[in-house]
């Protein structure tokens, strides 16, 4: 197999492989992984029997740690949506805001719906209160749906269980519980920054002409009652403390009975299972959809996210195997640049080209998450670092743009001002804020 600098040319040319196909020729991320995959194998020389594999070894492993909870996680969000929750919870959390901060209140609605919902879903279901509250407050429409937009977009890719920062932890090793703890941490001040705050000033400086229109609903999609605050925070919460309890349990009550069933309880796939199941039994009574229809959706939704992130993960094992990584590592650490801000950097330059969060939070994991030990970073760190790479610098390229285009009633120019810098500015905040941790390590648990 080659070595040395020619694996980094190997490797430029598979990443401009990868951006050719996704974005010149429209071919599916999951082909052009694959795809990719497969060619850089053969180029730096990979014995023929060990190509297939590789590749399909990557690809398994990779699900094996996240395969079930994508599945479940997409169903949880289903129902949580056909219920009405995700609008009772908005309703809430503006409502403790009050009128004039009602746009961070509609970033921090953002953070947490986009949790259980995926962000193109929770935009088009929240895009109906920009109008309302702009109206109300007097407020720039601009300013709501930067607010909604980075808020949405910050925890879709700093808080698990969402599917990226999920891989991520899996791949780097963190421990699921306390990455969530300080993915909020992380995301909460990126949120405000970006979303609320940069909001209101960039909201101040582009007349927004356009109208918002009210999203028609089928009217058998609509809830049969009206939901309860108190059920609906339960339902978003449950996964989330699920889980939180069993890296709770084993720093409190480590090797007790207690600790053992809130480590049965807590764990991921079965803390969503549980979810689910509550959300079916508990949330039935308020949804008019067919349950069939649900998973039938939910199921749709799931597949190509499932195969998108295997795939990532069969790219990223020939990347490894290959020494590639090792030799990237080797030459990132020579530029005196802090291995996290490397990671950022990487993890943004591939959201950038990419287009797509979740393909660029997979991919750079994947490469680095097997080299933690020898970054000699914490893996919590590590992974925090490349879910902050992936929040900003949307661009026509990524679905999400036209999303927040289409629905918050932007010209391009405006899109890319509102929402593109808005989530760089997220972002920078993110990786800084990590940055600041980083210098708690062996202070604060698990960094």
């Amino acid at each position: 197999m080659i070595t040395g600098n020619m694996l980094i040319v190997v490797f430029i040319l598979a990443l401009a492989a990868l951006f050719f196909l996704i974005l010149k020729l429209k071919v599916e991320p999951f082909l052009s992984l694959i795809g990719v995959a497969f060619l850089t194998a053969l180029a730096i020389g990979m014995p023929l029997s060990e190509v297939a594999a590789t590749v399909t070894q990557g690809f398994g492993n990779t699900l094996t740690g996240v395969g079930i909870l994508i599945g479940l996680g997409v169903i949880f969000g289903q129902f949580l949506g056909a219920s009405g929750a995700v609008e009772k919870i908005a309703a809430a959390v503006l409502k403790v805001f009050g009128i004039k901060k009602s746009p961070a209140g509609l970033a921090l609605t953002g953070t947490a719906v986009s949790i259980p919902v995926f962000f193109d879903a929770a935009f088009v279901i929240l895009s109906g209160l920009v109008k309302s509250l702009s109206k109300k407050t007097g407020i720039s429409v601009i300013s709501f749906v930067t607010a909604l937009g980075v808020g949405l977009i910050v925890s879709h890719n700093m808080i698990a269980p969402t599917p990226g920062p999920l891989v991520v932890a899996e791949n780097t090793g963190a421990e699921l519980g306390l990455f969530i703890l300080y993915g909020i941490l992380v995301a909460i001040p990126a949120t405000l920054v970006g979303g609320y705050i940069y909001g209101l000033f960039i909201g101040k400086r582009i007349n927004h002409s356009g109208e918002i229109e009210e999203i028609e609903v089928d009217k058998e999609d609509l809830p049969k009652k009206e939901i309860s605050t108190g059920l609906s925070f339960f339902m978003l919460a449950l996964p989330i403390v699920l889980i939180l309890a069993n890296t709770v349990s084993k720093l409190v009550f480590p090797e007790t009975t207690l600790s053992n069933v809130l480590g049965f309880v807590g764990e991921k796939n079965v803390a969503l299972l549980i979810s689910v199941i509550a959300a079916i039994v508990l949330l039935r009574p308020y949804i008019a959809t067919p349950n069939s229809k649900l998973y039938s959706e939910a199921i749709n939704s799931a597949g190509i996210i499932i195969l998108v992130t295997g795939a990532g993960g069969a790219f990223g094992a020939v990347i490894n195997k290959s020494g590639i990584g090792d030799f990237l590592i080797e030459t990132m650490q020579s530029w005196s640049i802090p291995v996290l801000l490397l990671a950022f950097i990487f993890s943004q330059i591939l959201r950038a080209s990419l287009g797509s969060a979740t393909v660029a939070l997979v991919t750079t994991s994947s490469i680095l998450g097997p080299m933690t030990a020898e970054l000699g970073v914490s893996p919590i760190l590590l992974g925090l670092a490349i879910c902050a790479g992936g929040i900003g610098l949307s661009l026509p390229n990524d679905s999400g743009f036209w999303v927040v285009n289409r629905f918050g009633k932007l010209t391009v120019v405006q899109t890319l001002k509102a929402w593109t810098l808005g989530g760089f500015i997220a972002g920078l905040t993110a990786i800084i804020t990590v940055l600041i941790l980083s210098l708690f390590s062996g202070i604060l648990p698990g960094l």
